[in-house]
């Protein structure tokens, strides 16, 4: 009788634990989430990979309305309508709010810095990083969850890009930020527009060329099909694609929710930067066959530029948040022996 006893209660316990732990996964997060990126470009790809690894990995708990090639609001406006609630994330990145603190330049395009999307993200991740961010996200009601880093750009353009002579009068699509101080310099006509409208600038002739991605990405916007010229390795431009999320929704998650989005970024961000390493090989290969002109600049060439960007780097220094994150890079940057 005792043992028959000690079964039944042992059963009760078990049916108690079963039902407490449905009740604890009956919790559902539903996210809006924007991204500038295209679904037919390698980057587009890789961001719905990340929404179906969320997904699966909480067992359809977290629940992804995903809107590509920023089809709810503007690239630039993508943030501010994840802050205000219009959308819940924002899967862009912070360089299309330097205009709101120069900061977010330090998070978005550290140019003239990293050499390789690793170093970049072992300062996010290793040194320091993400503690010099988040300040700055929660300034504005957002937090960040992780940087998805593709490696250097490549530009498009009508004209030879071989050099720093080549950028005189040389009118290109630019994101905001530092990006048209340091190309001013140089001589070029930087035009700021958004990302969506590139393809049909460089058709139309508005812009003699466009900095817009990675190598692989351009082919899969169709660049090179209307202009035969880009640099490759690229050397100029290192974005940090940021997923980045209303804080109060984002702290309202439970927390193994939450441990999934930030552990996923992860895995994004060496996804990512694997992925790159092949397909703008591939796409470099492509271009090459299908009568592109790459141009692999010198090293006296290079180091013209790195000076321009860092020289340019104390002029967005001008918020509390600008110079800590400064700071932090010029410290790391001294300690991967890359400071200059």
């Amino acid at each position: 009788m005792k043992i028959i006893k000690k079964a039944a209660s042992a059963a009760a316990i078990a049916a108690l634990a079963a039902s407490t732990a449905f009740t604890a996964s009956a919790e559902t997060t539903t996210l809006r989430i924007q991204t500038h990126y295209a679904p037919e470009t390698v980057s587009g790809q890789l961001a719905g990979q990340y929404m179906q690894d969320i997904q699966d990995m909480s067992n359809g708990e977290i629940v992804v309305e995903m809107f590509y090639s920023s089809s709810v609001v503007k690239s630039v406006e993508t943030f501010d309508a994840a802050s205000t609630g219009i959308l819940d994330c924002d899967m862009t990145g912070g360089g299309y709010q330097t205009g709101k603190n120069s900061a977010f330049q330090f998070v978005g395009d550290i140019m003239g810095g990293y050499d390789t999307p690793y170093q970049q993200l072992s300062w996010l991740y290793f040194g320091g990083g993400r503690e010099a961010a988040a300040p700055l996200y929660n300034k504005y009601g957002m937090e960040l969850i992780g940087w998805w880093v593709y490696g250097q750009e490549s530009f498009a353009s009508s004209k030879p890009i071989a050099k720093v002579e080549d950028f005189k009068d040389w009118k290109f699509r630019s994101p905001p930020g530092m990006q048209t101080k340091i190309f001013e310099k140089l001589g070029a006509s930087p035009i700021v527009m958004d990302f969506t409208e590139i393809f049909t600038a460089l058709e139309t002739g508005i812009i003699d060329g466009a900095d817009a991605s990675g190598l692989a990405n351009n082919v899969g916007l169709g660049l090179y099909d209307i202009v035969k010229h880009a640099n490759f390795p690229g050397f100029h431009s290192m974005p940090s694609d940021h997923l980045a999320c209303n804080k109060a929704v984002f702290d309202a998650m439970p927390a193994h929710h939450q441990k999934i989005m930030k552990v996923a970024m992860e895995a994004l961000a060496l996804r990512t930067a694997l992925t790159f390493e092949k397909k703008n090989a591939e796409a470099a290969a492509q271009l090459r066959a299908q009568g592109v002109t790459l141009s692999q600049w010198a090293p006296e060439e290079l180091a013209k530029f790195r000076a321009a960007a860092q020289a340019t780097w104390p002029e967005f220094a001008d918020t509390p948040e600008a110079k800590a994150l400064v700071d932090s890079h010029l410290a790391y940057l001294d300690q991967l022996g890359l400071k200059q």
